[in-house]
């Protein structure tokens, strides 16, 4: 049975053209698009595209192998989360992604409770993590499967517990990879970022955007424009 999605459009039948001047891209014609997630800020970075598109989550396994390396992982995540939609859906373009934070050869995944996110966000003061996102694209029709990673350097600055636990008191931490969420209020605890920053928030858009027109998925809107 396929399971319910939640559609997402930029679309309105009196302001689309102007819509259209301002967003940069678009669908191509023909391209329906499923984002296999149910992260805001992932939804929120399609939305910024202009794309139109429907949230439907993967419901996967998600349990690392033993010894599995964060690529290895992220990767894995997901492709399994595009071909588990893509399957129901196999005329549709599915978008999947997995992001983790990976610290001293440990994968590091969300806080049990406040006690372990303290416990997180301590070992990984004044020191450098490794933020991986597994980034996939699936269309059973067309024969697409696609699967990279991208990988963005963290390094925390250094506080002491009193703060650190003001933190985590708001709540925040509890449903974060790492205990801390770069686009929220944990954003001051980070003192350096080499790489993608979009990457970091949990989804690499100019590695996205490339796969997307590389493919020919999504286009710019001049070529839009010039039809409408």
């Amino acid at each position: 049975m396929k399971t319910g999605f939640k559609s997402v459009s930029n679309k309105h039948p009196n302001i689309y053209p102007e819509i259209m001047k301002k967003l940069p891209f678009c669908n191509c014609l023909g391209n329906n698009i499923i984002l296999a997630s149910a992260s805001p800020r992932r939804e929120n970075f399609l939305r910024q595209l202009g794309l139109d598109f429907k949230i439907i989550p993967a419901d996967i396994d998600e349990t690392p192998f033993l010894d599995e390396g964060g690529e290895n992982f992220a990767s894995r995540m997901a492709a399994s989360k595009v071909e588990t939609i893509g399957k129901l859906y196999p005329d549709q373009v599915v978008i999947g992604a997995d992001t983790i934070i990976y610290f001293q050869g440990e994968i590091i995944g969300k806080p049990e409770n406040q006690e372990h996110a303290l416990i997180m966000l301590k070992k990984m003061q004044a020191d450098s993590h490794l933020v991986i996102t597994g980034l996939s694209l699936f269309c059973q029709q067309t024969q697409l499967c696609q699967t990279i990673t991208e990988t963005s350097t963290v390094k925390f600055a250094n506080f002491n517990d009193d703060i650190l636990k003001a933190y985590i008191s708001s709540g925040e931490p509890m449903d974060k990879s790492g205990a801390y969420a770069i686009q929220g209020i944990g954003s001051f605890l980070i003192k350096e970022i080499k790489g993608s920053c979009s990457n970091v928030i949990g989804l690499p858009m100019h590695r996205l955007v490339t796969l997307l027109l590389e493919h020919k998925i999504i286009e710019h809107n001049a070529l839009r424009a010039e039809r409408i």
